[in-house]
């Protein structure tokens, strides 16, 4: 075995459980709008997370360069209010929680006092997977190393000629997305990594939520383009839908090895430099890094780089024994946790997705294609027989993920209710 490959089974495998428990995390990211249409004050955001300290008992955990606070935490919940990438997007980092209830709770309480707050400014957090305002706000980082090195990574674009990359390398600062963490054990992570891969054109359907004005695309999911066809797509095993299903553990890394190594820490310091696939990474003798004042160094590979390493599969192993699922736009306010659910009731009932699966009608008459049927079925007018085989294969999966929530019988099935509706059953 490769020794990239042990370093990343180290890394994603150390801490997944025989029999864990099943908790639920919940990550929403909001864009954060002036109700008057012009570009979101920052200012205003700025000043709302310091009145969030006193006003929900919040401990301030990250502030930035200039001593702003960033990242806020309840010291209880251990849930997280920060700035995802940019000062205009909010995101909300729950704490692991045993049902949706107990999330919604607390996101309910924490939303009451950020939008009247928010308010007095006229400004509001909206349910949208792009920020309306996108064209009219700076889409500059935060000022903290993280964010302003992915977005001078993603920068990186501008320099790769007689490519598909598109031109908004700064999307970073305005998409927005929902995701789900959901423990995993040993002997099923990959059962659940597969069968997730199989529904995406489902959840395509179903949660589409980021149309883009800034260019003529044939998608409801702008995201999908923004993360593929940028500097995180240049290899494509890095990001989205995985381009097959995994036969074992050993496949499973071999893929994974494929993706990319982009960022690496020397005495304190942040470098970027162009992807490097995990399997070459320590084979490279020098590599022109970047920091984030621009200078240009030479680095050396070090296995300790393989600890920041990230890929940005839709189906995402973490390190903390979860997959997280991360191909779904932020939802409208009225039906923030359908996602949540959807996933949560499936995976319980896992046997009976698999089986389904196996012999489903759908994909009999559309193929296996599964990176072509997510981008085939996000596009915003479908004909008549693709929509009523999604709608058909959409119908089928919500009945299965609502037995698999009345099999945890802690009344969950209602943040189904919408989707329900939505599909006429």
């Amino acid at each position: 075995m490769s020794r990239s490959i042990d370093l990343l089974k180290h890394r994603y495998l150390k801490n997944i459980k025989e029999n864990p428990e099943l908790f639920v995390g919940i990550e929403l990211e909001y864009p954060v709008t002036n109700l008057e249409g012009d570009a979101t004050d920052v200012e205003v955001i700025k000043h709302l997370f310091r009145y969030l300290v006193s006003a929900l008992n919040l401990a301030v955990e990250k502030v930035d360069d200039f001593g702003n606070p960033i990242q806020l935490v309840d010291p209880v919940s251990q849930d997280a209010i920060l700035f995802e990438v940019s000062y205009t997007t909010i995101e909300f980092a729950f704490g692991k929680a045993e049902t949706i209830q107990e999330v919604e709770n607390r996101f309910n309480n924490y939303m009451d006092v950020t939008q009247k707050k928010l308010a007095e400014s006229n400004h509001a957090i909206v349910g949208c997977g792009i920020h309306p305002n996108w064209d009219k706000n700076k889409n500059c980082p935060v000022a903290y190393p993280r964010y302003q090195m992915l977005m001078d990574y993603l920068n990186l674009s501008r320099n790769v000629t007689e490519s598909d990359l598109h031109h908004f390398p700064e999307y970073g600062a305005f998409i927005c997305g929902s995701q789900v963490q959901l423990d995993v054990s040993k002997s099923n992570y990959l059962r659940v990594i597969n069968a997730f891969t199989q529904i995406e054109a489902v959840k395509a359907y179903l949660f589409a939520n980021s149309e883009f004005s800034g260019e003529d695309w044939d998608t409801k999911i702008s995201r999908d383009i923004f993360w593929e066809e940028s500097m995180h797509g240049i290899y494509p095993e890095n990001v989205g839908v995985n381009a097959r299903l995994f036969k074992d553990e050993d496949d499973f890394f071999d893929y994974l090895d494929y993706s990319a190594i982009f960022t690496a820490e020397r005495d304190e310091q942040t470098y970027y430099f162009y992807p490097i696939q995990a399997r070459d990474y320590l084979s490279t003798p020098e590599i022109q890094a970047f920091s984030l004042n621009g200078d240009v160094v030479s680095i050396y590979p070090q296995e300790k780089d393989f600890e920041t390493h990230r890929s940005y599969q839709y189906q995402d192993l973490t390190t903390r024994g979860t997959v997280e699922f991360r191909s779904v736009c932020t939802q409208p306010l009225d039906r923030t946790f359908a996602s949540a659910a959807f996933h949560l009731g499936l995976l319980v009932n896992l046997d009976k997705l698999e089986a389904y699966l196996e012999t489903a009608p759908f994909f009999k008459e559309f193929g296996r294609d599964y990176k072509f049927l997510r981008r085939q079925f996000s596009k915003k007018n479908l004909i008549a027989e693709e929509k009523t085989a999604i709608i058909e294969f959409s119908t089928d999966l919500l009945l299965l993920a609502e037995e698999g929530l009345e099999m945890r019988n802690k009344q969950e099935m209602t943040y189904l209710q919408a989707l329900k509706e939505e599909l006429g059953i």
